[in-house]
């Protein structure tokens, strides 16, 4: 084997070794979050999760469902599928509400109190319909529902430290090492290549 074709393999070799040691952090993010331009940031009893029931032709959502007050919807926002069929239903907690449209596309009536009463709604077409409990709006009674295909936020782009993933520190340097280890064994051969010895065994006796 000439020097020019061993080191041409070895340069190859130690590329992908030192591509494999670079990586050592992931890309996290996705579609981004569904975006209700703000229209939930007052609603306390909300954890910023959309409730996915997309795949469900029925969904149900109780009116009054905060256990302390009892002023909210829950879930406050769901995602569903066009068609799908939605009905709110009373818990009997918190008084008496109701369930308005904010694009006035539906209103449920005037505010009851009585447990077990419903109202239902089909969506048919995309988007987000933004609603709310009329004598209790103030306080953060709002809901949203998304249909379909719906605007999102931004996807959030992040490089993820891999000590946040869980993983020991020392293994993010074995490709490091094997690659030191590479470029020390590349020295160590294209020495014997050009003197024909061995660095421990030149002026020594030879057979």
């Amino acid at each position: 084997m000439s020097r020019r074709t061993f080191i041409s393999g070895m340069a190859g070799a130690t590329g992908s070794v030192a591509g494999s040691a670079g990586v050592t952090a992931q890309t996290q993010g996705g579609g981004g979050s569904i975006d209700y331009g703000g229209w939930l940031d007052d609603v306390g009893y909300w954890d910023e999760q959309t409730a996915d029931r997309t795949g469900q032709q029925a969904v149900t959502i109780a009116v009054g469902g905060d256990p302390n007050s009892g002023l909210s919807f829950d879930p406050v926002a769901v995602h569903i599928d066009s068609g799908t069929s939605v009905t709110w239903e009373w818990t009997g907690q918190g008084g008496a509400h109701n369930v308005v449209a904010e694009d006035g596309s539906f209103n449920s009536g005037s505010p009851v109190a009585q447990a077990g009463t419903t109202f239902t709604r089909t969506f048919d077409a995309d988007g987000i319909t933004n609603y709310y409990c009329e004598p209790h709006q103030s306080q953060g009674m709002k809901g949203a529902i998304a249909v379909g295909s719906v605007p999102r936020e931004a996807a959030v782009q992040q490089e993820t430290d891999p000590e946040d993933l869980g993983v020991p520190f020392q293994p993010h340097y074995v490709g490091i090492s094997a690659l030191l280890t590479m470029c020390a064994t590349l020295i160590f051969t294209f020495y014997l290549l050009k003197y024909g010895e061995s660095p421990h065994t030149k002026g020594g006796s030879r057979r």
